[in-house]
């Protein structure tokens, strides 16, 4: 089989497709041949050596990919409720980027109702996450306002559906205003464009009594202004730093950049917290695969609500499986919108 293959951290020149030998399968697992994988921002980092559970889960040489959508090729012996030949998301840590991978028996779903293959190959990073975020950590309720940063890429346009979905008043800030169509159409009530530090202003202005959840996953860049537009009692949610990576370029970080957006970063007291009724929440969907029920939940009630004509597939970008570097420098360039996929040979 084929997969990309990063053996050390480096620039798109680090992404290298390789023939490697096709994966076991254990007696819980099943094996996918894939026909679409997900590209997410995250993968670029695993490139460039910064992501943790990366280097705590399998070092390098690695193979990133966080979800594909395919066929089921093998199943193991303990596996009753799949048959060859059946189509399938599958959610992976790491390993993704490949014409074949296994993954346990319960990271294995039915492909989502209404959505085509490249859709749903895209679909579970970004729903997963939005979800977790907004129903299992901010535990959002019908009538409150949100905020959703970057709300016309992968995870924004999901985080609009879903608070629309559940009831929300849904504020989006965008980068451009080539992408406020994208955040509008995913569900959002209102979108800002962000220039500078007036986007917080505008945002006040949408919600005068503050945000009952603020979703971040910019960092320096706006995570102190996010954190001031919360509302009495108000939720913070992190589940990135995208603006202390590089935007364009050759793919590098930029370590003084880098250094200088860390010490940047605000740093909240729990005294303030308690004294203002605000909670600062974060995830990283990477460390919960372990959580099995918790990721069958999930995946159940994201389904359902697609079947309702509740969640639409985001727009997606295919990329022919060599063109992988293009990918990566795609969604690094911050233009993009939607979801970028790969498409296997």
């Amino acid at each position: 089989m084929q997969a990309v293959v990063i053996q050390r951290a480096g620039d798109y020149r680090a992404l290298s497709i390789e023939t490697v030998p096709d994966p076991d399968c254990g007696p819980d697992d099943v094996v996918v041949a894939t026909r679409y994988a997900g590209v997410n921002y995250a993968d670029c980092i695993v490139r460039m050596g910064l992501y943790s559970s990366a280097r705590e889960y399998v070092g390098w040489p690695i193979t990133p990919g966080f979800e594909v959508f395919g066929t089921i090729k093998r199943t193991g012996s303990n596996v009753r409720d799949l048959r060859v030949g059946d189509e399938v998301i599958a959610v992976t840590r790491f390993g993704g980027y490949a014409t074949k991978v296994r993954v346990p028996r319960s990271q294995a779903f039915e492909r989502i109702s209404g959505f085509d293959d490249a859709e749903c190959a895209g679909f579970s990073a970004v729903f997963l996450t939005a979800y977790y975020a907004l129903v299992t950590l901010a535990n959002v309720r019908a009538g409150e306002s949100i905020l959703v940063h970057s709300c016309a890429g992968g995870v924004g346009v999901a985080l609009a559906q879903l608070g629309r979905a559940l009831g929300c008043t849904v504020v989006g800030v965008v980068g451009a205003q080539a992408k406020v169509e994208t955040a509008l159409e995913a569900g959002a009530h209102h979108v800002i464009v962000r220039d500078g530090r007036g986007w917080a202003r505008r945002a006040r202005e949408r919600s005068a009594q503050g945000y009952n959840v603020v979703l971040d996953a910019n960092g320096a860049d706006t995570l102190r202004d996010s954190y001031a537009l919360l509302a009495a009692p108000g939720r913070l949610v992190v589940y990135g730093f995208a603006s202390m990576l590089p935007r364009g370029g050759e793919g590098r970080p930029n370590w003084l950049s880098l250094a200088w957006k860390y010490l940047r970063t605000p740093r909240f007291d729990p005294l303030e917290l308690t004294t203002k009724n605000r909670s600062v929440l974060a995830l990283n969907l990477s460390y919960l695969f372990e959580h099995r029920t918790l990721l069958s939940e999930s995946m159940a009630a994201l389904s359902a609500l697609a079947r309702e004509g509740k969640l639409r597939p985001p727009p997606v970008t295919k990329f022919a499986f060599d063109r992988v570097s293009e990918a990566h420098r795609a969604i690094e360039s911050g233009t993009t919108v939607g979801k970028l996929v790969l498409a296997m040979p």
